[in-house]
């Protein structure tokens, strides 16, 4: 896979685009009879809008195999070449990690998704869906092995474990010399289960607790967009904003409209005291609620009274996840992103727009929260690593 001709794996991911588009109906097929039995067997909301496969979805899919086709190729690249004064010239080579292991849930996209960006940066994978998306997975994986099989690429490049039984996870994540890095992605469960039992190292992602602090120099007609948007664009994704963190000066006359127009959109709200007194439907939040990760429409409140309250208390409660501030004031949007060490930090954006895709990645094979070997939103460089190469002329070591 590492020394495939750039061309032959675009060629590939485009036509798997194709075969996606063209088999549209027939993954609707699948994806429907997953949804009745994840019904009937009580999935919750949120979780049943992660598997649902639309056509809005299955297009966005193909485009974003069609925008990893179109990306520079990550691989064989030398940067950073310098002169050492022994002679020899040093410089760093990026290369594929190997074979991917990628664990998740729900999101039968994260199949097309990981196995475009594995296919781009030159590495193998093995994809273990969730039982709830299972006849989902296999038709993705099937028409992606399809479109490397007629571009001449090995098939096995993209593997689907043809079961969801937790032993077969066991046994994979033994596999240290055969695999090369674990991609857990779903719930804080799954993700610390994987890590406790890996061999191999795993890219961490317990949850996404993102906060939206408006700070007091906030526009507020912005304020309020951007509050709505990053809460209910879409609430069963990791980086919909789950605390609201808003300054005291706003508390008064800004926060008792917006509460009130969150509530008429049908979230409840959990806020401290001063939120409450500014807005008597709010329920009383506990330290519990503002460390949760919803994934539902519910939001948590807290009137704070300076950025420093603001930046404390994310560092206490956040996920090193995604974090926002709003505000006209350019000192305090810097001094907010020079303190706040999450993988992702905005200044007057959505948090929603913490995403492979919107970030120019073409994709994501997930979001890491731990520092090594990457930070945030995984694409294509996040599945290489560099290699140091050395250039001499008969240089010997004196």
């Amino acid at each position: 896979m590492a020394e495939l001709p750039a061309q032959a794996r675009n060629s590939a991911l485009c036509l798997a685009a194709d075969r996606l588009e063209q088999e549209a109906d027939s993954l609707r097929r699948e994806n429907a009879q997953d949804l009745e039995a994840a019904k009937r067997n009580g999935l919750a909301a949120p979780l049943l809008d992660r598997l649902e496969l639309n056509q809005r979805r299955i297009v966005s899919m193909a485009q974003g195999l069609r925008e990893i086709a179109a990306l520079p190729d990550p691989l064989g690249e030398i940067t950073r070449l310098r002169n050492r004064p022994s002679g020899i010239q040093v410089g760093r080579m990026r290369i594929p990690l190997g074979v991917i292991l990628m664990i998740y849930e729900s999101r039968p996209n994260v199949t097309a998704d990981v196995g475009g960006l594995c296919l781009k940066s030159g590495n193998a994978v093995i994809l273990r869906g969730g039982s709830e998306a299972l006849r989902s997975n296999r038709a993705i994986a099937e028409l992606l092995r399809g479109a490397l099989r007629e571009s001449g690429i090995p098939e096995d490049a993209i593997q689907l474990v043809p079961k969801a039984d937790r032993e077969i996870v066991d046994l994979l994540l033994e596999r240290e010399e055969d695999i090369d890095l674990v991609i857990p992605r779903g719930g804080e469960g799954l993700i610390r289960r994987v890590a406790e039992r890996s061999r191999i190292p795993v890219v961490k992602h317990y949850k996404g607790n993102c906060h939206v602090y408006l700070d007091q120099h906030a526009d507020p007609k912005m304020a309020r967009d951007l509050t709505i948007n990053s809460k209910t664009q879409r609430v069963s994704v990791c980086n919909a904003a789950e605390t609201l963190l808003v300054h005291s000066t706003l508390a008064e006359q800004f926060l008792p409209q917006l509460l009130a127009e969150l509530d008429g959109l049908g979230v409840e709200l959990r806020g401290c005291e001063r939120t409450q007194a500014a807005f008597p439907d709010v329920a009383p939040a506990s330290d519990a609620d503002f460390e949760e990760e919803y994934l539902d429409m519910i939001l948590a409140v807290r009137v704070v009274d300076s950025l420093d309250d603001a930046v404390e208390h994310i560092r206490r409660y956040g996920s090193n996840h995604t974090e926002a501030i709003v505000t006209e004031d350019l000192r305090n949007a810097r001094e907010f992103l020079r303190r706040v060490n999450s993988s992702c930090v905005m200044v007057n954006a959505s948090t929603r727009f913490a995403d492979g895709f919107q970030l120019g990645l073409g994709a994501e094979v997930g979001i890491s929260t731990s520092k090594v070997h990457w930070y945030g939103p995984m694409g294509i460089e996040g599945l290489t690593t560099e290699k140091f190469v050395v250039f001499g002329n008969g240089t010997l070591l004196e």
